[in-house]
């Protein structure tokens, strides 16, 4: 077969510029610049500031005659003088329903086994005296009642009785160690006060029971006491 011939005068065709192959891009170093924003420079990390840690409150400096901000409730009174004080107990063990139900509304405080605690039922806690009574172990926990103390402080019996849970064999008749008031109950509280609520009002910041909450026996402002009443609807 005879080939193609060109008419005269045409220009012959160019030819079709080719597709430049795609390969991979060359990665080259990248070119020093100003980090970008939101991410740390690079040096050494600086340290952390630490906050100071609080020290950790000891009842035994608070709660004796010699100082610390609860002493004055051993100071001498003035005539007439009330003060005041709240008391702890598990509602499983002795509840604020059980002392209602107590031969006279009362009950000797016995089983206490803090120093700190023991130091307020021996030489601070006066007839006359008012206690709020608190569920503790709880939910929630709370304050539920009024007593009064009826009778001052007085060897604790249940030191001496081998096999109860509050037996001490370094506490003896004629030296005891630990020491008990009796408290009658006067009433109660309209109103459940709990833990929660008593934790959220700033006039009680510096309350023991918030300051200090594993002691059993605490004692209260006049005008801590009066916060608390007016919350348990009195």
């Amino acid at each position: 077969m005879a080939a193609k011939k060109r008419s005269a005068g045409t220009k012959p065709a160019k030819p079709k510029p080719r597709k430049p192959k795609l390969g991979k891009p060359k990665l080259g170093k990248p070119k020093p610049g100003k980090p970008k924003p939101g991410k740390p420079k690079p040096g050494k990390p600086k340290p952390a500031k630490l906050k100071p840690a609080k020290a950790p409150v000891e009842p035994s400096q608070f709660f004796t005659p010699e100082g610390g901000p609860w002493g004055k409730c051993f100071l001498p009174r003035a005539p007439g003088e009330r003060r005041y004080w709240l008391v702890k107990s598990e509602p499983e063990v002795f509840s604020w329903d059980d002392l209602l139900r107590a031969p006279g509304r009362t009950t000797t405080w016995d089983g206490v086994r803090n120093f700190a605690a023991r130091n307020f039922l021996r030489d601070a806690m006066k007839i006359g005296d008012l206690v709020f009574y608190y569920h503790s172990m709880a939910n929630p926990q709370a304050i539920h009642g009024i007593c009064e103390v009826v009778r001052e402080g007085y060897p604790d019996q249940t030191a001496f009785q081998r096999g109860h849970y509050g037996y001490d064999a370094d506490s003896s008749p004629d030296g005891p160690t630990w020491f008990v008031v009796d408290l009658r109950a006067v009433e109660a509280l309209a109103v459940p006060v709990t833990l929660p609520e008593m934790k959220d009002a700033k006039s009680l910041a510096q309350m023991a029971l918030l300051r200090i909450g594993r002691l059993s026996v605490v004692p209260l402002t006049a005008a801590e006491w009066d916060v608390i009443v007016a919350m348990g609807g009195g």
